[in-house]
């Protein structure tokens, strides 16, 4: 009975099968006739269609293949997970996409200190705080930027004036996460404290930043989400990152080493056209060492040392400028850092100050603070207004309204002045305290090109070695492309 019971179930499915071939002969025909008759004749009945119905069979055979197509997405697509749904989009051939930029920053600079001076930076050796005449390059860069897909970016900047040779700056990727208004970084980047800080070298007025810039953690590695509203008139930022980084980014210790930083600005004058702007803004950053050590030093604003493996210079004097104001290493347990700036401009006319204030919480000693801060402005005598950067909420860069060159122009010209001033004295902490007075003089011969001179007239207080100052004229030249 089994064998004739699966004898009659394979000539069943014998018989089935030639059924099926016949229909589907018959299906073809009938297709085959409607796209080669007159469009207008009379289509033949089709054997499947009930008396008194005609039966649109290309529209039938359409059906069939749109019910085979949705058969192939629904078994080509895990169970539990929904069919994707891409929207046309460039070839992705274009990515990733590369750009080479960077510049330099050649400077010179030349020292008049009194005994008094020398005494206090050399901690009781006049040949010690000798500083020397010198030049270098203080920043010489290069870096790649682009872009990996329409929503990712990345830049990887190394400098090679730096101690490492090269050095690790901006070694990032950033993505998109709310259509341009909101980003996620992750990687080396500076972190979100000040205006100074966050203004681009080669955008700086002065050749460097100003004292209080010392308290600031500045490039560590982490992860940051920042962004800018819908009018683009308030900024914000939200960092959490390793304290404190190397040269090459790195950072480890299991005893804390943990920190963050947050930023938020806006514009409480906002003249669209450029002609007038009032930003306003606070910062804040914790940090807790790895190390459970903090060090906060600084010294006048210039800088031009030697760094190579043996010094070139005279024996017994410093090879680079000596910090001025010096904490020495100091048990923390961690940092509170508080920031407060205003800028503004009106026409020709920009100013910027910030002030900083660094709570140390000391291993089994009193809490320190040490306060910090500058104010400076600037005066294009050719004309010229300084944009405001409104994804990064700082003052932006220079074009000149005509270049020397074919277009027959001077460059633009600016005056600025800046009074910063840093304290490092607190209980017992007794890390002098410096006020700097500085002068510049700033010649933007293209938007890519600039010459700068500064005179800065530096004014210790050392509570051991009482007031001094020194006197420092510096130049820089600038390239970037």
């Amino acid at each position: 009975m089994n064998r004739m019971f699966r004898y009659g179930w394979i000539l069943g499915m014998a018989a089935s099968l030639v059924t099926a071939s016949a229909w589907a002969a018959t299906l073809a025909d009938e297709i085959q006739a409607v796209s080669t008759s007159d469009p207008v004749a009379e289509r033949p009945a089709s054997p499947m269609a009930t008396p008194g119905q005609g039966l649109d069979v290309a529209e039938e055979f359409a059906k069939m293949q749109a019910q085979i197509d949705e058969l192939k997405v629904s078994t080509a697509t895990p169970v539990g997970f929904p069919a994707a749904a891409c929207s046309p989009a460039a070839p992705a051939a274009k990515y990733p996409s590369v750009r080479l930029t960077g510049f330099f920053q050649a400077d010179s600079g030349w020292f008049s200190q009194s005994d008094a001076n020398r005494l206090a930076v050399g901690i009781g050796v006049i040949e010690d705080g000798d500083v020397q005449d010198g030049s270098d390059f203080r920043r010489a860069r290069l870096a790649a930027v682009g872009d990996v897909w329409d929503n990712v970016s990345y830049m990887l900047e190394m400098d090679f004036a730096f101690p490492g040779r090269p050095s690790f700056m901006d070694v990032w990727l950033d993505i998109d996460v709310l259509d341009g208004d909101s980003h996620l970084r992750i990687g080396q980047y500076r972190q979100p404290v000040g205006m100074d800080g966050l203004t681009s070298v080669k955008d700086m007025t002065f050749l460097e930043r100003g004292l209080p810039f010392a308290f600031l953690p500045f490039r560590q590695i982490g992860a940051m989400w920042y962004g800018v509203n819908r009018t683009q008139d308030i900024t914000w930022a939200i960092s959490g990152f390793r304290f404190p980084t190397d040269v090459y980014a790195n950072n480890v210790g299991d005893n804390g080493g943990y920190a963050m930083a947050a930023r938020l600005t806006g514009l409480m004058v906002d003249a669209k056209d450029g002609g007038a702007i009032l930003h306003v803004g606070a910062s804040y950053s914790y940090l807790d060492p790895a190390n459970d050590q903090i060090q906060i030093r600084n010294q006048p604003e210039v800088f031009v040392g030697e760094n190579g493996l043996a010094s070139l210079g005279p024996a017994g004097v410093p090879s680079f400028v000596p910090p001025f104001v010096d904490t020495g290493q100091v048990a923390t347990e961690h940092v509170n850092l508080l920031g407060a700036e205003l800028a503004g401009v009106l026409g020709a006319f920009h100013w910027q100050t910030e002030a900083l204030f660094a709570n140390v919480d000391q291993k089994g000693g009193p809490s320190l603070v040490f306060p910090g801060a500058y104010v400076q402005a600037g005066y294009f005598l050719t004309g010229e207004t300084r944009p405001y950067n409104r994804s990064a909420g700082v003052l932006g860069r220079i074009k000149p309204n005509c270049s020397v060159g074919k277009e027959g122009g001077i460059g633009a010209w600016e005056l600025a002045v800046r009074y910063s001033t840093i304290d490092l004295n607190d209980k017992n902490i007794q890390g002098n305290r410096l006020n700097n007075v500085t002068g510049g003089v700033n010649w933007y011969m293209n938007p890519f090109t600039k010459f700068q001179f500064n005179y800065i007239h530096a004014m210790l207080d050392s509570p051991a070695y009482g007031s001094s100052n020194a006197d420092i004229v510096a130049m820089r030249a600038q390239l970037d492309f």
